[in-house]
């Protein structure tokens, strides 16, 4: 089994963040000691079990009795991840030397080609960004609108694609047409035919999210990007709750920008992002940053000239992809998935319980928002945190179902659902 010294750990918790969640004699042990490895992942069974999911727990450094369901907000990120960006940082470090840096960046361009085929398109259509947002002004900053020209957007829309579309149409001139959700997923049909009826002929742009994180609704993005194209408009899909969660094919959705991060469902590095611009509409959007350092191919040799970057964090992007390439990216929708539902089902059994998440599999994927009966979500969020060490978000702004969201993912197991409802059970009991 492998181990890291006192020193090497306590380094590696000091990168994570996590130091402060061990107990005081918890550097002095080994990886093993404490129930984590950095041994390869085995196999992928054939029908992987909850052995198999323990396995892939072991190699994410959060603390055995911490129940982290918040990947909708930010993911910890695997053993290997952490242990690429330590390498590659202290590569530059010892020898801050050009040739130490292009090595770094020859790793940005083996993550463009791992996420290109994730997403099945081609490098020559993928930029690396710093996150989801950057993704989405890039479009509603480098498309050409002016009077006349309309917007279709989603009011359940992240504000990277809501509230920047509404200022830039102050500036320009253009108008947002904006589309409330409904109060309940309402099936692929009605949702296609919701946001057909905003379209009129002066539709230049289509903008929506993947799944939402104010309801959990997965999106028919594939039917709206399609949409889209019979009307004559472009297409923008927001991914932040969707990649590195569902087994995306872009070839087949078609979208004409599509944007997500890396810090979420990918479970990688932070302030890293991915936005995917169609070949076919590239010469419609122009940068809006102009630097140095581009990309090496295709768009990104326009889109990608920010300047110095955290190279060494860049090129541990791959590693990241690497780790939910080798379990399969279908087996972790599945898994994700099959967490959601469970954690659904139980939930619905509780009383004063509401589930504003359908569970229906082509209405929801593995974000769930409840209310918990009269419990006050901020109030039990924090309790949920402080006392039972178990992590969620409270959905209580305006806009908002009000609740809690949780967003399990494959790193989760069972029991880390069942802790969760079990706890909700008595504190719906007991109050908080």
């Amino acid at each position: 089994m492998s181990t890291l010294s006192r020193r090497d750990f306590a380094r590696l918790l000091t990168i994570s963040g996590a130091a402060s969640l061990f107990p005081a004699h918890a550097t002095s042990q080994t990886l093993d000691d404490l129930g984590f490895t950095l041994d390869a992942l085995p196999r992928t069974p054939l029908a992987p079990d909850e052995k198999f999911w323990r396995e892939v727990r072991s190699r994410f450094l959060v603390p055995r009795d911490v129940a982290f369901l918040n990947t909708a907000n930010l993911a910890p990120m695997p053993l290997p991840v952490l242990q690429a960006i330590e390498k590659g940082a202290r590569s530059y470090e010892m020898a801050p030397s050009a040739e130490a840096r292009t090595i770094l960046m020859q790793g940005r361009e083996e993550a463009r080609t791992l996420l290109a085929a994730a997403l099945r398109v081609t490098p020559e259509e993928i930029v690396i960004t710093r996150n989801t947002t950057e993704g989405n002004n890039t479009v509603s900053s480098g498309l050409t609108l002016g009077a006349g020209d309309e917007v279709i957007v989603s009011t359940d829309n992240h504000p990277s694609n809501l509230n920047a579309w509404r200022q830039k149409a102050r500036r320009y001139g253009f108008k947002v047409v904006e589309v409330g959700p409904p109060a309940s997923h309402p099936g692929t049909a009605a949702y296609v035919e919701i946001f057909a009826r905003a379209f009129t002929p002066n539709t230049k742009v289509l903008a929506i999210n993947y799944v939402s994180s104010n309801s959990g609704d997965l999106m028919p993005v594939n039917e709206l990007c399609a949409l889209a194209r019979e009307r004559g408009a472009l297409s923008l899909v927001d991914s932040a709750q969707a990649f590195g969660l569902i087994d995306i094919n872009l070839a087949e959705m078609r979208p004409d920008f599509f944007t997500g991060s890396m810090h979420k469902w990918p479970c990688g590095p932070k302030e890293k992002g991915v936005f995917y611009i169609n070949r076919t509409v590239q010469d419609r959007i122009s940068p809006i940053f102009y630097g140095a350092y581009p990309g090496a191919v295709g768009i990104s040799r326009t889109f990608e000239a920010l300047g110095q970057r955290d190279d060494a964090a860049i090129a541990a992007v791959v590693e990241a992809l690497k780790f939910q390439g080798t379990i399969g990216r279908a087996v972790i929708e599945q898994r994700s998935r099959s967490l959601a539902q469970h954690l659904m089902t139980r939930l619905s059994k509780l009383d004063g319980v509401h589930l504003w998440t359908r569970p229906e599999a082509d209405r929801s994927a593995a974000i769930v928002i409840f209310k918990p009966g009269s419990l006050d979500p901020r109030k039990l969020t924090d309790t949920l945190a402080q006392k039972d060490r178990i992590f969620v978000t409270a959905r209580a702004t305006a806009g908002s179902n009000p609740g809690l969201r949780v967003a399990p993912h494959f790193y989760n197991t069972m029991d880390d659902v069942d802790r969760f409802v079990d706890t909700i059970a008595r504190y719906l009991k007991s109050g908080v």
